[in-house]
C-alpha cells in the first residue's frame, strides 16, 4: 500500500489510517468532530495525495481532451478551469474532474478517490499520431487542502501569496520549498477551499509551514470522516459512489457545469442532448435526511410505500443535527423537497425525508 511523503507527520498526530484507492491515509486525527469544526469555524488541513491528477502536454493537448470530454475548454485562458466528466457512448459517467488550463499544460484533477480509473479511462482515446502527451502525476505531485473561513489568511501567512480573491476554478502560481507550485479555489466543504499542487518533494516542508501559519486560527489536520460530513453537507457529489457508470450527467443536476450542449461531438454527447430536448431524465440526485443513527450502505434501496424509487449513494451521520444525511437518487416524481420516502437497512425501513441540496452553505 502507498504512503504520502506525509505519513510521519500523520503518525506524529495520532492519525488512524485507512486504505483509499491503494494508499494508507488519515481517517482521522482522534477527534473527527474537532476536525468537523475547526473547518467551519477557522481553518483545517488535508492531504490528498492519493487523489487521482494527470498532466497532459504536447501541441494537440487541447484538441484531443475537447474531442473526449464532455465540457468546453475552448474559451479557457491559462489560470482557468472547469468541471468536466468522461462518458461512455451510452452517456454514463466513467469520470468526473476538475480541468485547469496553465501555460503548457492541462491539469485534470478527480472529484472523489477513484485511483487511476481516470488516467486508464483517457489513455484508451489517446490515439497513435496525436500530439499530445498525458503523465499519471500519482507518485510525483502532492495535493494538499486548506479549507475554511480563515484559509486564504493561512495560506498568505504560509507562503506569501495573497488569494483571498482567487475566482472559483482558477489558479496562480507560487513557490514553496523552491519548487514551482499552484493554488487551486475548488469545491470541497462548503467553505473557501484552497488547494495546493506541489511537487511531492515539497510536500513536507508546505504542510510544516501550513501547521506553523495556522495555529494562531487553531489550524488542525482533517481526515476523511470530517470531510465526507463536510462534503455532502455541502451538496458535492463525486466520482465513485454518487458519479458512475450508473448514472448521466443531468441526473446528477451537473447542467451548466460539466457537460456542454453545444460544442460539438464527443462521446455520449447525443445521449445528454436528447435528454435535455425531451427533458426526459429518469431520476435526479437530492439530499435525503434520515432520523436514525445507523448510516445505510451505499445501494441502500429507497422506497414509497412498497415500491422501490431509488438508493443511496453516500451516507454520513452528522452530530450536530443528530441525523444521517445522504444522498439519493430517487426516480423524478419522488425527487421533490419534503417527499417522505423509506431506506431500508438490514431489513427494517427508516423514514428518509428528501432536502434540498445543499444541506449547509454559508452564502
Amino acid at each position: 500500500m502507498k504512503q504520502s511523503r506525509l505519513q510521519a507527520h500523520h503518525e506524529q498526530l495520532g492519525a488512524t489510517f485507512e486504505e483509499s484507492t491503494g494508499w494508507s491515509m488519515p481517517a482521522h486525527y482522534g477527534d473527527a468532530a474537532a476536525e468537523y469544526a475547526a473547518v467551519r469555524g477557522a481553518v483545517g488541513v488535508a492531504d490528498l495525495s492519493h487523489r487521482g491528477r494527470l498532466r497532459v502536454t504536447g501541441d494537440d493537448r487541447i484538441k484531443w481532451l475537447q474531442s473526449i470530454i464532455s465540457n468546453d475548454l475552448l474559451p479557457l485562458q491559462p489560470g482557468q478551469g472547469r468541471y468536466s466528466s468522461f462518458l461512455t457512448h451510452k452517456g454514463k459517467m466513467l469520470g468526473y474532474f476538475r480541468v485547469f488550463v496553465q501555460d503548457d499544460a492541462v491539469w485534470i484533477e478527480d472529484v472523489g478517490e477513484v485511483g487511476e480509473a481516470t488516467f486508464q479511462a483517457l489513455r484508451k482515446f489517446l490515439l497513435y499520431g496525436t500530439k499530445a502527451k498525458m503523465e499519471n502525476c500519482a507518485d510525483t505531485w502532492s495535493l494538499l487542502l486548506v479549507s475554511g473561513p480563515k484559509s486564504a489568511e493561512t495560506v498568505k501567512a504560509a507562503f506569501g501569496t495573497d488569494v483571498a480573491t482567487l475566482p472559483l476554478l482558477h489558479t496562480t502560481s507560487l513557490t514553496i520549498g523552491g519548487q514551482p507550485a499552484l493554488v487551486l479555489r475548488t469545491e470541497e466543504t462548503g467553505e473557501q477551499d484552497l488547494e495546493i499542487l506541489l511537487p511531492a518533494d515539497a510536500v513536507v516542508s508546505a504542510w510544516e509551514q501550513l501547521m506553523a501559519a495556522g495555529a494562531t486560527f487553531g489550524i488542525k489536520a482533517v481526515g476523511s470522516q470530517a470531510r465526507e460530513l463536510l462534503r455532502i453537507e455541502a451538496g458535492l457529489p463525486k466520482a465513485g459512489p454518487d458519479l458512475n457508470e450508473e448514472i448521466v450527467p443531468p441526473e446528477a443536476n451537473l447542467e451548466e457545469k460539466a457537460f456542454s450542449l453545444s460544442k460539438g461531438c464527443y462521446p455520449g454527447q447525443e445521449v445528454v442532448a436528447r435528454m435535455d430536448t425531451y427533458g426526459n431524465v429518469r431520476r435526479h440526485l437530492v439530499g435525503l435526511r434520515i432520523q436514525d443513527v445507523a448510516v445505510p450502505p451505499r445501494g441502500a434501496k429507497l422506497f414509497s410505500g412498497d415500491r422501490e424509487v431509488g438508493w443511496i449513494s453516500s451516507a454520513v451521520f452528522s452530530p450536530t443535527r443528530n441525523a444521517v444525511l445522504a444522498f439519493g437518487f430517487p426516480l423524478r416524481d419522488f425527487s421533490a423537497p419534503d417527499t417522505v420516502l423509506a431506506v431500508e437497512v438490514a431489513g427494517t425501513r427508516h423514514p428518509a425525508i428528501v432536502h434540498a441540496l445543499p444541506f449547509y452553505s454559508r452564502r
